[in-house]
């Protein structure tokens, strides 16, 4: 009988949990306080690592990623619009496709995985939506020319498209400046309190301390405006 190398079980059990602990992670439940980024992060410390990748990938602050998802999906994974009816009683099709964390729709999602493939990329991991709006903010900035500062106005094109907001539709409709108006505020209002915490994330890992601290190696965006 063949024998197994020495070590093969032990492997095999440290694969097993690692994706039972990413499964457990994906399904984690939204933070019931969601005006406190900090206490967000410290109920998921993995969240920060994430927001922070995105913030230096695309110049995007952590605060405005948040700031977007908290809005869109209330930090509901599978979050979705809801249901039309026909003749006020039969459960029909939904307003849209838009889906997950970002509330992303089909079309726009595909450009990304065109652009950004990767295996297992999906609208309810959290580190790709937020890798997701910096991109797709990030090239807003560079084709609209919106400072990466005015979260108002990126909330703008995100929500009605770039298209859109260059044909200023969203001057016909109050309610979604509103919206936007809103994520603006709270992305100032997570950008205070990150302020206060980020040392803590930046040096929560087992082997991060001092210079080996993963914010050490960080350049963080700008504030939002």
């Amino acid at each position: 009988m063949e024998r197994r190398p020495e070590g093969f079980r032990p492997a095999i059990a440290a694969i097993v949990a690692a994706l039972l602990v990413t499964a457990w992670i994906q399904r984690a439940p939204p933070p019931p306080a969601q005006q406190d980024l900090c206490g967000i992060f410290a109920r998921h410390p993995h969240w920060y690592d994430h927001a922070r990748d995105a913030e230096a990938r695309w110049g995007i602050p952590a605060a405005t990623l948040m700031a977007f998802i908290q809005l869109e999906s209330g930090f509901r994974r599978g979050a979705r619009p809801p249901r039309e009816y026909l003749y006020d009683v039969i459960p029909w099709k939904r307003m849209s496709s838009a889906y997950g964390y970002g509330q992303i729709q089909d079309a726009v999602w595909g450009e990304y995985l065109d652009e950004r493939p990767a295996i297992g990329r999906s609208r309810r991991h959290i580190d790709d939506v937020l890798d997701f709006i910096g991109w797709y903010n990030r090239a807003t900035v560079e084709r609209l020319g919106i400072d990466p500062g005015n979260v108002k106005h990126l909330y703008l094109a995100y929500h009605q498209g770039r298209t859109g907001y260059r044909r200023g539709d969203w001057r016909r409709k109050p309610a979604i400046e509103g919206y936007a108006e809103r994520v603006a505020k709270r992305a100032a209002d997570y950008h205070r309190q990150l302020r206060n915490c980020s040392a803590r994330f930046d040096c929560d890992g087992l082997l991060e301390f001092g210079p080996w601290c993963s914010g050490s190696e960080r350049e963080h965006a700008a504030p939002p405006a």
